[in-house]
């Protein structure tokens, strides 16, 4: 009987899916314990993992049948997809099934930062009535929303975001002005310099490879204009921490929202500590029960059939 590991939380609908007909050995916890995975991939024709175990040269080395690696999420970051390749192992993330939590993630922040009402709760019980310095805050209708990466999550976005009355410009490197899905989908095509110039929020949705290493470095921040929020829940490395820690502390941009990180978990003293208008949360962008549930249902699903097919 074929051997399927899963080395971190998979929902239990999907974990039942692999276990029939398979020898499957779910264990959580092996993300955290890296010699027992590496002992227990060794008859392994499959593995499943999310964004922290390392599918690297070593675990490669000690997987000899490996033959699938299913991703519970999209990014392939921790995935030596190039290995795995040369290895004819089929690599399969689980593209779309987490985008609509994404798009919510990121126009809920957007919200949040423009309006600016939301971090009160310290000053309201200490007995003050910060009304007047919460009065600033922006609304959404007519603002711009400029997307960094305009994939299948970065669509969504806009829709949510046009649904709220927001203005879209977007930039992909990878489309062209004249690509259909501008104009099917109401949103304008920018260079990366004019859609920083232009827009009140900011959003990145592209992966992390050396052409996205600190794209959003400290000359980009200083070109993007005067209040300008920025949401990052592609990549942590896409965004240079010490220079957005400096422009929220000098004031130049209003505010910020981080769910991905350079090095993760956060460390405890980090480029961003003391940082103002700072919003930070743990890599749950595209985490919720709903899509939880459909990216654990759709890698069970294409693991069996990647399997079942090369019987």
């Amino acid at each position: 009987m074929e051997r399927i590991c899963v080395s971190e939380f998979m929902a239990p609908d999907a974990v039942a899916v692999l276990a029939a007909g398979f020898d499957l050995q779910y264990e959580p916890g092996w993300v955290d314990r890296r010699a027992d995975l590496l002992a227990a991939v060794g008859q392994a024709s499959a593995l499943v993992v999310r964004n922290h175990t390392q599918v690297d040269a070593a675990l490669l080395a000690a997987a000899p049948a490996l033959r699938v690696v299913g991703r519970l999420g999209v990014g392939l970051d921790n995935i030596d997809v190039k290995a795995c390749q040369a290895r004819g192992i089929r690599v399969i993330p689980a593209t779309g099934a987490n985008a609509r939590s994404v798009a919510e993630y990121v126009v809920t922040t957007a919200l949040m930062l423009l309006r600016g009402a939301y971090g009160s709760h310290g000053a309201m019980v200490a007995g003050q009535w910060p009304r007047a310095a919460l009065s600033e805050g922006r609304e959404v209708l007519g603002k711009v929303l400029g997307l960094i990466g305009f994939g299948d999550i970065g669509r969504q976005t806009a829709a949510l975001a046009q649904a709220l009355g927001m203005r879209v410009v977007a930039f992909d490197p990878l489309m062209t002005p004249e690509d259909p899905v501008w104009k099917d989908s109401g949103v304008t095509p920018l260079a990366l310099d004019a859609l920083l110039a232009r827009a009140d929020a900011v959003s990145l949705h592209v992966p992390l490879v050396p052409a996205t290493q600190h794209l959003i470095d400290a000359e980009r921040l200083a070109a993007m204009k005067p209040g300008t929020v920025l949401i990052n829940s592609a990549r942590g490395g896409v965004v240079d921490e010490a220079a957005l820690a400096e422009a929220l502390r000098s004031g130049r941009l209003a505010g910020a929202a981080l769910d991905v990180f350079e090095h993760e978990p956060l460390p405890a003293k980090s480029a961003l500590t003391d940082a103002p208008n700072l919003i930070l949360t743990p890599h749950i962008g595209g985490v919720t029960r709903e899509a939880n549930a459909r990216v654990s249902m759709l890698i069970a699903q294409q693991v069996r059939q990647a399997l079942e097919g090369e019987r």
